[in-house]
Parts: C-alpha cells; sequence; structure tokens
C-alpha cells in the first residue's frame, strides 16, 4: 500500500535496528483517514472470505480493526490483556509475549462472543515475532471459530513472526513489509 509506505517513509522514525515509531498516525495518534484507507484495503483482500468478526489485541490493533470492521458491516472483539469485572462467565485465554513491552501477557476473550459459525479476521499494527498474531490464532481456534485470515497493517519482514504464521497456512495480508530498518538508512521495503 503505496500510501502507507509514503508515511512511514514521512513520519516514521526508526530506533536502533527494530523499533520503528510511528506512533505520530497509527499506534498513539492516529490518522482516521489512513485507517479508512487501511480499512478499505483489508476489505479487497479478504473480500468473499464471509468475515463476520473481527479479532484483534488490546491497545494498539483496536483503533485500526473498528474502521476495518465498518468496510465488512461486522463487530470488533478485542482480547484483553488481563481479566477484569467487566468478563464474567467462560473466557478463551492464551499466553502472549510483547516485543515492544518485554512482558508476558495471558490475553483473554469472552466465550459469549466468539464461537462456532463465526469467521474470523485477525487484524493488528505489527508484526515482528508473530506472538500477538499466533495467540489470537490460538483463541480463535480455542472458540471453534473459522480463521478468514489475518491483516497486519506493518511486518517486519526481517523478524520470523510472518514466517511463522505464514508455515501454519494462514492466509497472511500486510500492507507495508520493511526489509530492513536503520537510523542511518531509513526503511527498506520489500517489493
Amino acid at each position: 500500500m503505496e500510501l502507507l509506505k509514503q508515511r512511514i517513509r514521512q513520519d516514521g522514525t526508526v530506533k536502533g535496528d527494530d523499533v520503528l515509531k510511528v506512533d505520530s498516525f497509527l499506534n498513539h495518534q492516529m490518522d482516521v483517514a489512513l485507517f479508512a484507507e487501511i480499512g478499505r484495503e483489508f476489505q479487497r483482500r479478504f473480500a468473499g472470505c464471509g468475515v463476520n468478526k473481527i479479532l484483534t489485541i488490546e491497545a494498539s490493533g483496536i483503533g485500526i480493526a473498528c474502521i476495518t470492521a465498518q468496510f465488512f458491516h461486522c463487530p470488533v472483539i478485542f482480547a484483553k490483556k488481563s481479566q477484569t469485572k467487566n468478563i464474567a462467565g467462560d473466557v478463551y485465554t492464551t499466553r502472549v509475549e510483547s516485543f515492544t513491552h518485554g512482558k508476558v501477557y495471558d490475553v483473554i476473550v469472552s466465550q459469549k462472543f466468539l464461537g462456532p459459525g463465526d469467521k474470523v479476521l485477525i487484524i493488528d499494527d505489527f508484526l515482528a515475532n508473530g506472538a500477538a498474531l499466533e495467540g489470537l490464532i490460538d483463541l480463535t481456534r480455542q472458540s471453534g471459530a473459522e480463521l478468514a485470515g489475518a491483516g497486519v497493517v506493518i511486518e517486519k519482514a526481517f523478524q520470523p513472526g510472518g514466517d511463522r504464521v505464514r508455515a501454519r497456512g494462514v492466509k497472511l495480508e500486510c500492507l507495508a513489509r520493511i526489509k530492513s530498518m536503520s537510523e542511518e538508512t531509513g526503511v527498506e521495503f520489500v517489493d
């Protein structure tokens, strides 16, 4: 998606060799017009898949998932990183290690919102090592729902997550795939 790549080049900041800050438009301050183009592109790439639920993980994927859901005319479920009093009853749970935060979370989804008969599209902002995506795939499979695929805004293709997810047979669509990046040279995209 060329518009996204241009925005990454213009407003993204590389820290070290593995951190790309896109907080000015993607995961802190959100450019809703850009999100609409991202949502439209995910809808194009997953058209005809019968998606009736979108699943993401808190927090950075929620905005993107909500805008994308408008194009699919379906609800969004977000996996929570902790049990709260608001979630009563049975839950699906899995463990996810966050690359960004360097922590392991027990993520949960209420069983009343996801189950057999659902066709799930997973949406997230970044794919690095793949732990979050694999956790969401696990929650989907626990529920008996069918996985339509996963849409990710930015994939760090030099890290193993994308390859691991694709090896599982998951339809994975990433809108900007980064081949390499450094503070000196910036971001190089996979063609």
